[in-house]
């Protein structure tokens, strides 16, 4: 067999594998879809409740979206330091709670009565300097996260980061990981941890640096998968669709690659 009939019979083994690969994704992706929606009526059954921190935010507005779209609780409350102006019939029905983040214990009251909560509080550094991305990303987090507990939630879902590691050299990593330990130690029945990476989405208000890495992952994450970033939308399709697993231990962790299956694999 000559090199001129090997050829064609690589690229053609090659084509076929990827065929395979494509429908059998396809297959798998329709079952975990369907899955799901019997998960979204056995849960939604249960009447239960939730609040959101960090609904004005890019992921959190897209959580909420999901959760609203979907309809698997019985009442959602936002809680953020201001109203937010919500177009459309289906946000009618929720609660908003303003507080003073740096007073929330005259707060509690608004903590009080749910069922989960999640949290996507976050900022930088550059935006509110080192003392504020503390008060932020740890105290205001943290906080939330004790009075929720004394107000009887059981569950809670926090937006971290990939890499965050309480021993890290880099203060964002270090706090994102200080606030994922000391949340663990308050002991809720459930506690989810969410640890994309770059997220891939146009924000509403500029953040130094994080354009060009948006547009270098964007490119990237086009042509082939990578564990560095991630579509906003999938990181709160995949939040909203981990709620209603039953996992087996009572804290999880899911690092960007376990959030893009699970976002994508209940994609629309």
């Amino acid at each position: 067999m000559n090199s001129s009939q090997t050829a064609p019979s690589i690229c053609q083994l090659l084509i076929c594998i990827c065929i395979f690969n494509i429908f059998f994704l396809h297959q798998v992706s329709i079952s975990m879809a369907e899955d799901m929606k019997t998960l979204e009526e056995d849960f939604r059954q249960q009447n239960k409740s939730c609040f959101v921190l960090g609904a004005s935010g890019e992921t959190g507005r897209l959580l909420l979206r999901e959760l609203v779209e979907r309809n698997i609780f019985s009442r959602i409350t936002l809680i953020g330091r201001r109203q937010l102006t919500l177009e459309g019939k289906a946000y009618e029905s929720l609660t908003q709670e303003v507080v003073d983040f740096e007073k929330l214990d005259d707060y509690a009251a608004a903590f009080q009565g749910h069922d989960i909560g999640y949290c996507c509080l976050g900022t930088t550094r550059a935006k509110a300097g080192t003392d504020g991305f503390f008060r932020v990303d740890h105290d205001y987090v943290l906080k939330s996260a004790e009075l929720a507990k004394a107000g009887g939630c059981s569950q809670f879902h926090l937006e971290s980061s990939r890499g965050a590691d309480k021993n890290s050299n880099f203060l964002y990593l270090k706090v994102k990981g200080q606030v994922e330990a000391e949340i663990e130690a308050l002991g809720f029945e459930r506690y989810a941890i969410y640890r994309p990476g770059v997220l891939l989405v146009d924000r509403q208000e500029s953040r130094p640096g994080e354009w060009l890495a948006r547009k270098f992952f964007s490119a990237v994450s086009a042509v082939c998968s990578t564990s560095m970033s991630i579509p906003i939308q999938v990181v709160a399709r995949a939040m909203a669709s981990n709620t209603l697993r039953r996992p087996e231990q009572k804290t999880e962790i899911l690092e960007n690659n376990a959030l893009s299956v699970l976002g994508k694999s209940t994609e629309k």
